[in-house]
């Protein structure tokens, strides 16, 4: 499912620092869920092998269907967790990808006053996506609340260290491939090995086509990933390429 690191460096280095942002949280989860997490994070430092049966232990995971959710949800229930995917029905999302969460079991949530915000966003022409993780953010951590489980995993890739995995309120955040410190090359491999290199979603690529200057925080976003090694530098040309030509 997924490999060691190896004699990667810096990989090493963020899972060392990801493993005491665990122990931050330890008593904020339950002693089975926090044993597995940990034995997953010393699978990846070490290769060492770890039981893999179930753990009987719910993990919220905020799904889009997309190949970071993707990846999260099936390395959670290879490593024994129940995953109960959330997902927000936005417009811009395609009948496949409603479909895909369908059938992955996905609880899905509305939003209210979404596509109020986003049209007034992009009449504003100002970017959109900040504003569009909070909105989606917030409805996953109420549905989590709600439904009683106290992790709530995400796709992002970024947020090594202790926002790796930290207390937010009710709730202990994980952000599954940053934790693990996966690189998206890694994460496509986990998925098939299949990725069409396009960035952003359809809503993204209307409001740029109707503000240009629009691409250039896609573009810092696609560097910042880079430099964080979250993203390959040859994946980061392809992504750069299919920006400028959105």
């Amino acid at each position: 499912m997924i490999n060691p690191i190896g004699d990667d460096f810096v990989k090493r280095y963020r899972l060392e620092y990801n493993r005491e942002a665990l122990e931050g949280v330890r008593d904020k989860i339950k002693e089975k869920a926090y044993s597995r997490l940990r034995d997953l994070l010393e699978y990846r430092l070490t290769g060492r092998e770890f039981d893999r049966s179930p753990t009987g232990m719910r993990i919220a995971l905020a799904f889009s269907a997309g190949s970071d959710s993707t990846a999260s949800l099936k390395i959670l229930r290879w490593a024994g967790f129940e995953v109960v995917p959330i997902t927000a029905r936005l417009p811009q999302m395609r009948p496949e990808e409603i479909g895909r969460a369908s059938r992955e079991g996905a609880v899905f949530v509305e939003i209210q006053g979404y596509g109020d915000e986003m049209k007034e966003l992009m009449e504003k022409r100002a970017p959109i996506c900040g504003r569009c993780h909070s909105m989606v953010m917030n409805a996953m951590e109420e549905k989590a609340i709600e439904l009683g489980v106290g992790i709530l995993a995400t796709g992002d890739l970024l947020s090594s260290g202790l926002i790796s995995v930290y207390p937010k309120g009710e709730l202990v955040i994980l952000n599954l491939p940053a934790f693990l410190a996966l690189d998206k090359g890694e994460v496509v491999e986990t998925t098939g090995g299949r990725y069409d290199f396009s960035f952003g979603c359809r809503l993204w690529k209307l409001a740029a086509r109707d503000n240009p200057s629009i691409k250039r925080y896609g573009i810092q976003r696609v560097l910042r990933e880079t430099r964080a090694r979250a993203l390959r530098p040859e994946m980061a040309v392809k992504l750069i390429e299919d920006i400028l030509l959105s």
